[in-house]
């Protein structure tokens, strides 16, 4: 493959306490085949290293900035404004986030198929977790798909290749078109642009792991797995945009079967020791998509899981381990 060393492309890393990991992930960054890029980190009121770090590959290398933030920003909001500091010359952006990296062709493979199809407007590859591949769903070979097609796939089959962040890689000019970005009312709020950019452009992927992601503890991803905050955005989701891409009948049974999905999700919690914490919040999310919390239904839930149990006790309980361990893949 021939890399267009002529495309600029913008890289982020939003960055908060995350001195562990950037090294590592500025390093991914330093070492891709394509090469013209710029690299802006953004310090969110860091108070290890981070700061330290990232100045002193900007020493080195005038193609990395160093921004700082003088407030501390919630997470989302943070990434936002990272992508605010993109090159008005660039043509693409790819967001990295501190504890991930990419893999040395991950820039030029992306790029690659974004320059073949001007409709493309958001890439992505699989992604390792740990030893997981992530975003697994397209048949091979398909590299362009439509994005309407795609966002109907995720509401009617569950087909989930719309991965983090650092698995994607955008067309400049719709970030630069949507402010803010991300949207800020949850930790999903970056599949919901993707959703709501897909109405109007097509979606390229690389069948090839391209990035790596790193679950730490106390890390979003880690509070969002204990949470499963991943089931509430899937219904925020569906509910706000599912009727750009859905008949009225279609986008009623998606959501009859999201909501019945989500009970059966906590009927079994109860079993799993969750703390207030977590029953509040998923009693806030489905209050605010118009889904007043049923304890009710709840309990129906959980007398359907004891059902199960008493008729198939090993492969309840081996469903129930194989959930608390994949919860948020979703």
């Amino acid at each position: 493959m021939v890399d267009s060393p002529q495309v600029p492309v913008s890289v982020v890393t939003p960055v908060h306490n995350g001195a562990q990991y950037l090294a590592e992930c500025i390093e991914s960054v330093l070492g891709q085949t394509h090469q013209n890029w710029e690299y802006v980190i953004v310090d969110n009121c860091s108070q290890d290293d981070s700061v330290e770090i990232a100045r002193r590959y900007a020493v080195k290398d005038a193609r990395i900035r160093v921004q700082t933030n003088q407030e501390f920003l919630r997470a989302i909001p943070n990434h936002n404004r990272a992508l605010r500091q993109i090159s008005p010359e660039s043509k693409y952006c790819k967001v990295v986030f501190a504890d991930d990296w990419m893999f040395p062709e991950c820039l030029e493979k992306m790029l690659a198929i974004a320059q073949q199809h001007s409709s493309i407007g958001i890439v992505s590859a699989y992604s390792l977790d740990g030893q997981r591949i992530l975003w697994a769903g397209l048949p091979y070979p398909s590299t362009v798909v439509s994005g309407r097609d795609l966002c109907r796939k995720l509401f009617l089959e569950d087909l989930r290749v719309l991965g983090s962040a650092t698995a994607m890689l955008y067309r400049a000019d719709l970030v630069r078109n949507r402010d803010p970005f991300y949207c800020e009312s949850g930790l999903h709020g970056d599949t919901e642009t993707h959703v709501a950019l897909l109405g109007n452009c097509d979606f390229g992927f690389v069948h090839q792991v391209l990035t790596f992601t790193r679950a730490r503890q106390q890390s979003l991803s880690a509070i969002s797995t204990e949470l499963n905050t991943h089931i509430a955005g899937n219904l925020h989701t569906l509910a706000t945009c599912g009727a750009r891409f859905l008949t009225a009948a279609e986008l009623q049974a998606c959501l009859k079967k999201e909501v019945a999905e989500y009970y059966r999700f906590l009927g079994k919690s109860i079993f799993m020791g969750k703390n207030k914490e977590f029953w509040n919040y998923h009693e806030r999310k489905l209050n605010e998509e118009g889904f007043a919390f049923s304890r009710t239904r709840l309990w129906q839930a959980v007398l359907e899981t004891l059902w199960e149990g008493l008729l198939n006790p090993k492969y309840s309980i081996d469903r129930l381990l194989a959930r608390r361990r994949i919860v948020g893949t979703r």
